[in-house]
């Protein structure tokens, strides 16, 4: 094994990983579990391999998590040596984003020069999205890292013409199938078309190729599903949020056709039922709490919501509210865990503290090729040098570099990049199909890899002088625009704003503005030149550096993770994880379902796994979210569930949260069948429904039941 070596020629590459690290793992601590349901399904995969194969959210093996296995395989098998905790499930993410950023290097480097591959790595390493997803249990950065190693692979299938590479290539964007699913293939277009055009190989041999990989590509990319849908239903867990306990309608359908906007909203993944959670005036939210424009009384019974619940079942118009008294006055419930008045929920999407609308799904923020530049939730982590990179592009246009017959690895790559970046930032501007913020990690390996090639080249340029030096200081003052304009629409955040849009405006426009006057001076002022680069690159990156690193200092959202400023206000904070996973509630709660549980197989049932997230996690107990995920799934029909009750494996039932269909059928049934629990017997709080719920929703709606002793016939 070579020895690490600190000298010029690699003390930068060093320090950049070195900051990566720091970002990714310094103080990963305050993140707690992160995204509680993944969490929760690595707890109970940590006690059987059983539970570890199917990834199976809860210990008894009731329903799966909605994602294929290999990330979470990753984060039990870390979990299994370091023990289970928030830390080592977190691990494997911060380590991929720092192996990420030396790939980045790697493949830069290779075909553009050291440099090139040096500004490359730091953009990578100080991208917002890339370092919050680093820092979260979601496995999109897990992605990420496979399909850099794909890219290596294809690289060497194109400069060896070698078919074994391209299989490599291939199997190993099946492998990143098998992490998250069709996410896998954005990278698809660019693999493709960089291989059909690949002058090197004659076209019939890539052609042949190309088919036997793509035909290798699917079965390994559909292996487990296959395996998992061939397994007798009775022997596994109901598939979560598939329609019909299956895993390939799980890949067509709800991480499919949904994320393209053509499906069926399953529930939570694109809504609450019809609607998506970003518009909270349609769908599921307004069946049960009517329409309003306002905030949500904290003092709303239960049984209004019922009647609501009653009257859409009847036929009757859920927009009523004449059943609902305070649905357009008070305080929405347990917003951020607090009680008290919300107006942020008015009208339906989130309003970040800034004052701008922000969804939480992106296919929610109104669809334009303008989208990613908008007063929106995604802007600012990822758009910050997007102008660099497409003007880097440009810029080996204008050099020639792209002229046919495309046959070696300079040209082969920058269409790689370019085929990357433009398909996915198409599909992010446009769709209207259900995606997170967070996903635009995927935008972030082209952008830095474009941005780091196109600013050596646009130097190159500059030093040769004549119309086309012009370039580098222009790209340096249209990417300043574009993030003063970011800061822009963060300008009422904090003060900190204000100083960051101060130095790009000095050291970027500032710089480009020496090196304008200074293009003519062929003969002299190349270190000042230089200098200046150097000055104009620092203010682009000061921005999103700030950005990452405010998430060494502030939480983010378990399950929406994001970096920048507003992290400092806790304003972004509505979590959907289940609420606070050391709240006395859920501890007083815990106490009374273990003494009481008896011989029942489950300690609780519950709607929907956001009510079951924290109680799995703290007990390790089998807690059966009755309609996975989202409250949607239909696992059980009602005599199936009266069934359980009669072998005395169901005893207690919380209801409240977001349940339909059978499932609703089985609330009802409980409440009109089951002894309802005095609240102070298991709940902290004063309240007249205390408990939990659906993301923090159903906290104060919940009526816990015990069924010992029903009649089940």
């Amino acid at each position: 094994m070579k020895r690490l070596k600190f000298n010029k020629d690699n003390i930068g590459l060093y320090l950049i990983l070195l900051l990566s690290a720091i970002l990714n793992f310094t103080n990963l601590s305050i993140e707690g579990y992160a995204n509680q349901y993944y969490a929760a399904g690595v707890k109970s995969m940590t006690m059987s391999l059983k539970n570890f194969f199917f990834v199976s959210y809860d210990p008894a093996g009731f329903v799966t998590i909605d994602k294929p296995p290999l990330g979470f395989w990753i984060q039990t098998i870390f979990a299994k040596i370091f023990g289970f905790s928030g830390i080592s499930i977190l691990l494997p993410q911060a380590i991929a984003g720092v192996v990420s950023v030396a790939l980045i290097y790697v493949l830069v480097k290779r075909y553009f020069g050291k440099t090139a591959g040096l500004i490359s790595a730091l953009v990578l390493a100080t991208t917002p999205v890339f370092v919050a997803d680093s820092r979260n249990n979601t496995i999109d950065n897990m992605l990420l890292m496979t399909l850099l190693f794909a890219v290596l692979a294809l690289m060497k299938a194109l400069d060896t013409g070698k078919l074994k590479y391209l299989l490599l290539s291939l199997v190993l964007v099946g492998v990143g199938f098998n992490v998250k699913m069709l996410e896998a293939y954005m990278i698809i277009p660019a693999v493709y078309i960089t291989y059909v055009l690949a002058s090197k190989i004659s076209f019939k041999k890539r052609i042949g190729y190309l088919s036997l990989a793509t035909v290798v590509l699917l079965i390994v990319s559909l292996s487990w599903a296959i395996i998992v849908d061939m397994t007798p239903q009775s022997m596994r867990p109901y598939v979560g949020s598939s329609t019909d306990n299956s895993e390939l309608e799980l890949i067509i359908g709800h991480n499919g056709l949904e994320r393209l906007g053509l499906g069926r909203n399953t529930g939570f993944g694109g809504g609450f039922g019809g609607g998506r959670i970003g518009n909270f005036n349609g769908g599921e939210f307004r069946r049960y709490f009517g329409n309003f424009n306002g905030q949500f009384n904290q003092g709303t019974s239960r049984t209004s919501v019922d009647t609501v619940s009653s009257a859409t079942k009847n036929g009757s118009s859920s927009n009523s509210t004449q059943n609902t008294p305070h649905a357009n006055q008070g305080n929405f419930p347990r917003f951020n865990g607090q009680n008290g008045a919300n107006p942020n929920f008015a009208g339906g999407n989130f309003e970040r503290p800034n004052g701008n609308r922000g969804g939480m799904f992106g296919g929610d923020e109104k669809a334009s090729i303008l989208r990613l530049f908008s007063n929106n939730s995604l802007s600012d982590q990822i758009i910050w040098l997007f102008p660099m990179a497409i003007f880097g592009f440009l810029a080996e246009i204008l050099r020639k570099r792209l002229k046919r017959p495309f046959d070696d690895g300079r040209k082969l790559s920058l269409i790689l990049w370019i085929s990357w970046l433009v398909p996915v930032f198409i599909y992010f501007s446009f769709t209207t199909g259900m995606f997170h913020p967070y996903y635009l990690t995927m935008m972030a390996p082209p952008i830095a890899a474009l941005t780091g090639i196109g600013i050596v080249s646009m130097w190159e340029m500059y030093q040769d002088g004549g119309a086309k030096s012009w370039l580098l200081p222009l790209s340096l003052v249209a990417d300043s625009l574009v993030e003063l304009l970011i800061l822009y629409y963060h300008y009422n955040t904090s003060n900190i704003t204000k100083y960051i849009m101060l130095s790009v405006a000095v050291l970027s426009i500032g710089s480009a503005v020496v090196l304008s006057l200074t293009t003519f001076a062929k003969n002299g002022g190349f270190k000042v030149k230089k200098a200046m680069l150097t000055v104009g690159v620092i203010g682009l990156l000061i921005a999103p550096t700030i950005w990452s690193a405010t998430t060494l200092f502030y939480p983010m959202n378990g399950t929406m993770p994001s970096a920048g400023l507003e992290l400092m206000t806790g304003r972004n904070r509505f979590d959907f994880g289940g609420g606070d996973i050391n709240g006395s509630t859920d501890s007083k709660l815990i106490s009374f379902l273990e003494k009481n549980k008896g011989s029942a197989k489950y300690l609780l049932v519950v709607s929907s796994s956001q009510s079951a997230d924290s109680i799995i996690i703290k007990t390790g107990e089998p807690v059966m979210a009755l309609g996975g995920f989202s409250g949607s799934d239909n696992i059980l029909t009602l005599s199936q569930f009266k069934e359980l009750v009669k072998k005395g494996e169901v005893r207690y039932v919380m209801t409240g949260g977001m349940d339909r269909g059978s499932n609703s059928e089985i609330m009802n049934w409980v409440r009109e069948n089951g002894k309802l629990v005095p609240t102070s017997q298991w709940s902290s709080t004063n309240s007249t429904q205390g408990g939990i719920g659906f993301g923090g929703f159903g906290r104060d709606f919940g009526e816990l039941y015990d069924l010992k002793g029903v009649n089940a016939n």
